[in-house]
């Protein structure tokens, strides 16, 4: 259960000023490059809500561990999400012209900066996982093996991309509700899965620890994505930052599609209560795990 104390909107004020100073910093070193930084900043700042990396730092901490270890690992896993970001809104993919509110990067420096600018974020993203790595304590260096390998797997063929790479071939062929959770598993899901699985390894959780972390990650990340596809049908773009309509005009698969709204919504509230109850090993250190799932299902952006 939830403490009543717990304060989410201190809490994640908190941990993006962390998760921002130090994001901001990584690319300020690692990404000297006059010409793409400045599309590489727009697009990180552009107001993210930072889901990826707080779901690392509060994984760390609720298997008892100091969210500061995580923190290297945090940082990498939103460079990697906002690279996906650029990429979905590429003319090739979803044509967006708006994220976050703000104009998209290749609407605002040009396609061929935005592809480049991913690029940049996804290299940098594993030069810094590779640095903490290599800069760990020989007890720590198998961990962060470890999270390489959950992250490259999230990200990669077997995650991400791939989920990317359904969800364009399905544009306009229906699917089954199976079909659906596995792409957005992979699309959506590997990436915030990966989040709190990292956090709790870089915490030194136990194995019981991490696979509870892991479903409870699950769950809140389709979730995420079918609160996703509901405000897309419903959600007010001065407040989402993003259009409306466009999943229908784009004839995508989505859970408002297949099961109607009000169905939909109801099997969002049913993957939270789900993951809160794989919560249920641990004490009020998941407290900040428990209110974000709740987060997600309550948003309007």
């Amino acid at each position: 259960m939830l403490t009543q104390r717990f304060n989410l909107k201190e809490y994640l004020n908190d941990q993006r000023a962390f998760v921002d100073a130090a994001l901001l910093a990584h690319i300020e070193r690692l990404c000297p490059s006059a010409h793409l930084k400045p599309a590489v900043i727009h697009s990180v700042t552009a107001g993210g809500k930072r889901v990826r990396p707080i779901l690392c730092l509060a994984g760390c901490a609720a298997v008892g561990g100091d969210p500061a270890d995580a923190l290297a690992a945090a940082c990498a896993l939103e460079m990697i999400h906002t690279y996906s970001l650029i990429h979905d809104d590429l003319p090739a993919l979803d044509n967006d012209s708006l994220r976050r509110g703000q104009p998209t990067c290749h609407v605002r420096f040009g396609e061929a900066t935005a592809i480049l600018a991913g690029d940049a974020l996804l290299n940098m993203a594993f030069e810094l996982l590779s640095e903490a790595c290599a800069g760990a304590g020989v007890d720590a260096v198998p961990r962060w093996h470890t999270v390489l390998g959950v992250v490259s797997r999230a990200a990669g063929c077997r995650g991400m991309i791939e989920g990317q790479a359904r969800d364009l071939a399905f544009e306009g062929v229906k699917i089954d509700q199976e079909a659906l959770e596995a792409m957005h598993r992979l699309k959506t899901g590997a990436l915030i899965q990966a989040s709190a699985h990292a956090g709790a390894v870089l915490g030194h959780g136990s194995d019981r620890q991490v696979a509870h972390l892991i479903r409870y990650a699950d769950r809140i990340g389709l979730s995420f994505q079918v609160v996703d596809d509901v405000l897309n049908v419903k959600g007010d773009p001065a407040v989402t930052g993003k259009s409306v309509g466009s999943d229908q005009a784009r004839r995508k698969n989505t859970y408002p599609a297949l099961l109607g709204l009000a169905r939909a919504e109801a099997y969002a509230d049913q993957l939270i209560e789900q993951g809160l109850q794989a919560l249920s090993i641990f004490d009020n250190k998941a407290d900040p795990l428990r209110a974000i799932a709740r987060y997600i299902i309550d948003r309007d952006h």
